[in-house]
């Protein structure tokens, strides 16, 4: 079962976010690691993650790191057949073009002779 586990942890440097980042990585079980929209906070998202031991592992490094939610990742429904119809999409047809070649025939005309 997919887990979504957001942590806030106090990362005002890019070095920062990198070390967050890999110390995230590192744990076993995690699928996805991201950046919030606050640059406070990690979205974790893994399967048999967990989430005291990231924690844990995120509070050697930086001091401080508080678990703000661990929610359950449900898939996305399938949509319901009656909403899906296909409708049929009619193109017009591509116009055709005809190119005809006269030949006017041996011409020696050369002006410049």
């Amino acid at each position: 079962m997919k887990r979504k586990i957001v942590i806030k942890v106090p990362m005002h440097k890019d070095k920062d976010k990198s070390k967050a980042m890999k110390i995230v990585v590192a744990e076993e079980g995690v699928i996805s690691v991201s950046i919030g929209k606050e640059n406070d906070v990690l979205e974790v998202i893994g399967e048999g993650v967990d989430s005291v031991c990231l924690a844990k592992s995120l509070r050697k490094k930086f001091c401080f790191a508080d678990i703000v939610s661990v929610a359950e990742v449900k898939p996305p429904a399938p949509p319901s057949p009656e909403k899906c119809l296909l409708q049929p999409c009619f193109y017009p047809p591509t116009p055709l073009y005809e190119w005809q070649y006269y030949d006017r025939g041996p011409t020696n005309n050369c002006s410049i002779m």
